[in-house]
């Protein structure tokens, strides 16, 4: 069970690490510290939805397909993680980015939430990364297993949102140097694969 925990919370903290429009956002709120709670609780909240309703979905409506073709899919989701991982090692060595926020006047909560909805759920990858993806990954663990994974899953976005929030202030220092970014990124780096080779051993590619 700790297992099936561990894998959901890394692998969710390595999907919503990379600095996005939506991290972005909940950035400069946690600076200017405007409606920090909500902010960090919306976002955390919509991304347990969206784990939670992946991983009911596909086990419900393609619980048969992912039973035959489960060797297939564990080896395309290692790729795909894969993929991810040589991304944040092109990103680590090629780019020279620092963090930068724009500052504004301060809003009211339901303007600000409405454009934390936006970018929240217009955003593609939301769903590829938090319903198709963790949701095919977590065909691996079935029964009470499949519920902590979820759960670690869930919990990473919690930990990752509010520490984002909270902690901008102490992070913006740190983070507008390249060679942090550059840090951050190996490290995304390495736990994708690392997951990777996981997946490949389950679905035996490996």
């Amino acid at each position: 069970m700790m297992l099936a925990f561990l894998t959901g919370f890394f692998l969710g903290i390595s999907l919503i690490m990379a600095i996005g429009a939506q991290n972005a956002f909940v950035l400069r709120q946690g600076i200017l510290g405007q409606h920090i709670l909500y902010v960090a609780l919306f976002c955390a909240l919509s991304d347990a939805l969206l784990i939670c309703t992946g991983i009911a979905s596909i086990s419900f409506f393609l619980d048969n397909f992912i039973a035959q073709f489960s060797n297939l899919l564990f080896g395309l989701s290692a790729i795909w993680i894969a993929g991810y991982g040589f991304i944040r090692l092109k990103s680590a060595f090629k780019s020279d980015s620092e963090l930068e926020i724009e500052l504004s006047t301060p809003q009211g909560l339901i303007p600000t939430l409405s454009i934390l909805f936006v970018l929240t759920f217009a955003n593609p990858h939301v769903y590829l990364d938090t319903m198709v993806l963790i949701g095919s990954i977590s065909q691996q663990f079935s029964g009470d297993h499949k519920i902590y994974f979820a759960f670690g899953a869930s919990l990473a976005s919690f930990v990752f949102f509010f520490s984002l929030a909270y902690g901008a202030k102490l992070l913006i220092p740190v983070m507008q140097s390249p060679s942090s970014w550059r840090k951050l990124d190996i490290l995304i780096a390495v736990v994708m694969f690392i997951i990777s080779i996981k997946l490949a051993i389950t679905g035996n590619w490996l």
